[in-house]
């Protein structure tokens, strides 16, 4: 019988599917007016990166398929978010788009797997290598952490530019009944 962590895994393995699926409205709106509108291609280029990440570490790590078939799953519906937008983004828009996905999704995701594979290779000469692909899968689990908190905070970047001039409004009306009140 398997154990409770194969279960919990499972049940992770399925809401993470759904994560990756959420988007699909947005696109469907996107596509129908033919235009990004004001939506930021940040929080897909960063899913990209994780999945990117999370699938790496779990080809490397022992015994972690579910990880790796589950974020090659998202590396598949995160592309075609990021195809998506950059069909119907605009022109300038879609150059941003493009040098962030190069800098994030293909930069980093190479360094991350250059510098791990060349240090196990580099440490594996003179010990067991079972060992050493255990420590460097638990280098890229912890890069892989701190990618997730990136990756959910990534969609505040859009609203960061909605909510800040609500806040110089809010200030400015301060600023005025409190002038009003001095006078």
């Amino acid at each position: 019988m398997a154990d409770a962590s194969f279960f919990v895994g499972v049940i992770g393995s399925i809401i993470s599917i759904l994560m990756f699926l959420s988007p699909v409205p947005t696109f469907w709106k996107i596509k129908k007016h033919g235009s990004t509108e004001d939506f930021s291609s940040l929080p897909y280029i960063c899913t990209l990166l994780n999945c990117s990440l999370w699938t790496y570490y779990g080809i490397i790590k022992a015994r972690e398929y579910l990880v790796a078939t589950v974020d090659g799953f998202g590396i598949v519906v995160e592309t075609i978010y990021v195809i998506l937008f950059l069909i119907y983004a605009p022109k300038g828009i879609r150059g941003r788009t493009v040098i962030l996905a190069v800098i994030l999704d293909v930069a980093i995701s190479t360094v991350a797997v250059v510098t791990t594979q060349l240090a196990l290779q580099r440490e594996a000469r003179g010990t067991q290598l079972a060992l050493q692909r255990e420590a460097h899968g638990g280098g890229v689990g912890v890069m892989g952490a701190c990618l997730n908190i990136v990756m959910y905070f990534s969609p505040l970047s859009a609203m960061v530019l909605h909510i800040l001039p609500c806040f110089s409004w809010i200030y400015w009306l301060c600023t005025v009944s409190f002038t009003l009140e001095d006078g």
